[in-house]
């Protein structure tokens, strides 16, 4: 009873402090609602609009989760798929709604507590979190909404994902086939030096460049000016003396150290319609004079204790940092030793006798293996508001200034400059492709203007202008001269290879001459037995191919591949062995049986989903029939 009203009190208390922090959201992320884009309706699910603001941000967020290399993917063809996207995100949240299915606020506030871009050091921050979402162009209702429409569909796809079940005849079936064995033996010719006899002219290599003059051009590219806004910088800045890093250091060890954990146990007499104050104490006092004289406690607490939970346990009601148990039995308990049992002690609940079972003083970690910490802790919340500022200061400056010279005297930031960049993007943080996006738009290549702030991740934040702008060419055919000799000798020596690969293949089928071959040109056979399907005790290209043979009856059937290296294999599958599910291990049984339900489970989900886009009533922008 008693560890029930503790749990109770601690629920409304988490209430509390969570309607706190989504007050504190609704006041300060107000200001953050932007509205960017006019509405334009590109598509219409069920009376539903889908507006091109909401296009332009799937586009881009599907964008970013491709990275850098992006350059030859059609744009119309990624907001296609983008607009797919949004199209089954509406069928089926329209799908939830029908359903009645809902999300409680509750969880959503604790989603957004436990969101790892909400928190510093492990500890959510309010204005953190509105930042990050106002960064998504989100004010604090709408990602809410967000959130909540997101774990509708979470729960939605893990009701058809999570609810599958697999007979045993499935099992079995299943298990044959991943399970198998194979036996086989191949011949492997790799590239070599066949063809170094035969010179390569320069008629040759001119022909081929006229050919393909497409694959030497040499991509637009620009050298970037840029400045960094970076945490780690500004937590160089701050200093920390010594005296502030004891006084921090004593203020947590005093508080860790007072909060010495104590263990109780005890006998509650309720009072009640059936029994007074009066009552209670006298049983109480009689109980407690039993055990005085030498009966159990524990044996006592299931005859006598009205709380009937802590009564199973011999009383115990578990840990207390001071603040878990009413105000009475804390100081009663401040006040025992080690297993020493109390008088009648009256609260709320009625009267109650109490023994302290356990008593463990905490003992704080000494100041040098925590120094660094409790540095780290006092500059990060510094830093968290020092960068917010500095972040606002450099969105403004980069608009109203038209180069990095003033960012970096207000904000003694380093203007960096980079290595040539092209639009398929280079490395470190120019694999970020907003980055590489914001390099080429016509406001920073074509007007040289900064850049817009943009924020590589939570950490750091970048704005940059174009220096330099180089135009695609097609590199001079003295500069590629080595090159296409290698790609013309690589493909001679495919060409070499193939033509041995046939011959061998050849006679292995005719049954005779194929040994004087392999003597003649130092090959052999590579047996492989008893070869698993994710084995890797041979090429993994050959496994897959030998997998993907017909099953041999009387003769082994022979098949040839090229590896993407050049190189060629004749194959020869001998045997197949059925797998067995008796063969499995209990832990192989059952990850076989989660993976085969989830498949079936992820199944019924896709044809769920068709079935509703089957039904839905599609309109896209200027197109009249159905999508």
């Amino acid at each position: 009873m008693l560890q029930d009203i503790r749990d109770n009190s601690q629920g409304v208390i988490s209430k509390v402090i969570i309607g706190v922090i989504i007050a504190v959201f609704a006041l300060t992320g107000a200001s953050y609602l932007i509205d960017r884009l006019p509405i334009t309706s590109v598509a219409e699910v069920n009376g539903e609009e889908i507006t091109e603001a909401q296009l332009q941000a799937e586009t881009q967020q599907f964008l970013n989760s491709i990275g850098a290399g992006i350059d030859s993917i059609d744009q119309e063809l990624l907001e296609q798929i983008a607009l797919n996207q949004l199209i089954e995100q509406v069928i089926l949240r329209q799908s939830t709604e029908d359903a009645s299915m809902a999300i409680s606020s509750n969880e959503i506030d604790r989603q957004i507590l436990q969101t790892e871009a909400f928190q510093i050091d492990g500890v959510f921050n309010s204005d953190l979190a509105v930042r990050t979402m106002a960064a998504q162009f989100l004010n604090v209702p709408q990602y809410r909404a967000f959130l909540r429409q997101q774990l509708l569909l979470v729960q939605m796809a893990n009701a058809y994902s999570s609810s599958n079940f697999v007979t045993k005849a499935e099992l079995n079936k299943v298990a044959e086939l991943t399970g198998q064995t194979r036996d086989f033996r191949y011949i492997s010719i790799t590239l070599g030096a066949r063809t170094l006899g035969t010179a390569i002219s320069n008629n040759e290599i001119a022909a081929y460049y006229e050919a393909n003059t497409d694959n030497f051009i040499e991509e637009e590219s620009v050298l970037l000016d840029y400045v960094v806004l970076s945490k780690n910088q500004i937590a160089g800045e701050i200093q920390v003396d010594e005296a502030q890093l004891r006084a921090q250091y004593e203020s947590e060890r005093e508080a860790y150290e007072g909060s010495s954990e104590k263990r109780a146990a005890h006998i509650l007499f309720e009072v009640g319609a059936d029994r007074g104050e009066d009552d209670a104490l006298a049983l109480a006092g009689a109980a407690r004079q039993r055990i005085v004289d030498g009966e159990d406690f524990g044996a006592l607490a299931l005859e006598f204790s009205s709380d009937v939970v802590s009564a199973e346990e011999g009383g115990d009601i578990g840990y207390t940092d001071g603040s878990a148990f009413p105000l009475e039995i804390e100081e009663v308990l401040e006040s025992l030793t080690l297993n020493e049992l109390s008088g009648p002690v009256v609260t709320e609940f009625g009267v109650h006798l109490v023994k302290l079972t356990e008593d463990s003083e905490n003992l704080f970690q000494p100041y040098e293996e925590v120094a660094e910490r409790i540095e780290r802790d006092l500059k990060s919340a510094e830093v968290e508001l020092i960068y917010g500022e500095r972040l606002g200061n450099l969105s403004n400056l980069a608009f109203e200034t038209g180069d990095l010279l003033t960012i970096s005297e207000e904000l003694n930031l380093v203007i960096l400059q980079s290595e040539p960049i092209g639009r398929s993007g280079g490395s470190a943080i120019f694999a970020n492709q907003a980055l590489i996006t914001a390099a080429f738009s016509d406001a920073v290549l074509l007007e040289g203007n900064n850049s817009d702030v943009i924020e590589l991740d939570t950490e750091q934040a970048v704005v940059l202008r174009v220096r330099e702008f180089t135009e695609a060419v097609v590199q001079p055919l003295q500069e590629v001269q080595p090159e296409i000799a290698v790609i013309l000798r690589t493909e001679m020596e495919k060409d070499e290879v193939q033509e041995l690969g046939n011959r061998l293949l050849a006679a292995a089928v005719a049954g005779e001459g194929l040994d004087e071959l392999l003597v003649e040109n130092e090959l052999g056979w590579i047996v492989e037995e008893a070869v698993e399907r994710i084995a890797f005790t041979a090429n993994r290209e050959i496994i897959n191919k030998a997998f993907e043979m017909q099953r041999p009856t009387s003769e082994a059937v022979l098949a040839t591949i090229t590896l993407d290296n050049g190189t060629f294999v004749l194959l020869e599958l001998n045997q197949v062995q059925p797998g067995a599910i008796d063969s499995l291990e209990e832990d192989e049984l059952i990850t076989l049986t989660d993976t085969l339900a989830n498949s079936l489970g992820n199944s019924d989900f896709e044809a769920f989903l068709n079935n509703l886009k089957g039904n839905a009533d599609i309109q896209l922008r200027d197109v009249i029939e159905d999508f």
